[in-house]
């Protein structure tokens, strides 16, 4: 889980919980719940300030497993189509990445939990 991922880099790094908090710009009380995985959903801008502050990347903490795709289904042609037409450039799409993938990862808690 994204706490235990979160504390185990923070001892390697050397950081108490009250210097990642401070780093970060949090009460060392909801990092402390982060953690221990009471709060195990945090938002996408928590964990980034928290990944910056490690000196790793999202993945990282969000262990995303990437799958190689075979082919895309027509609504998702039209959907990069549109996308095209609207003005987005591939190089763009890098930037919106980190956020797609951190959705994917709530959407496996929300269904994990669902399934406890």
């Amino acid at each position: 889980m994204i706490g235990e991922k979160i504390h185990k880099i923070r001892k390697k790094k050397g950081l108490t919980l009250s210097e990642l908090a401070e780093r970060a710009n949090m009460s060392k009380s909801y990092l402390s719940n982060i953690e221990r995985n009471l709060n195990d959903n945090p938002s996408i801008q928590v964990t980034e300030r928290i990944a910056a502050v490690l000196g790793v990347d999202l993945y990282t903490l969000i262990e995303i497993k990437h799958e190689p795709s075979h082919f895309l289904e027509s609504e998702w042609l039209h959907f990069v189509n549109e996308l095209k037409k609207s003005g987005v450039r591939k190089e763009q799409l890098r930037e919106y990445k980190v956020i797609i993938e951190f959705i994917k990862w709530q959407n496996e808690k929300a269904e994990d939990k669902s399934n406890s």
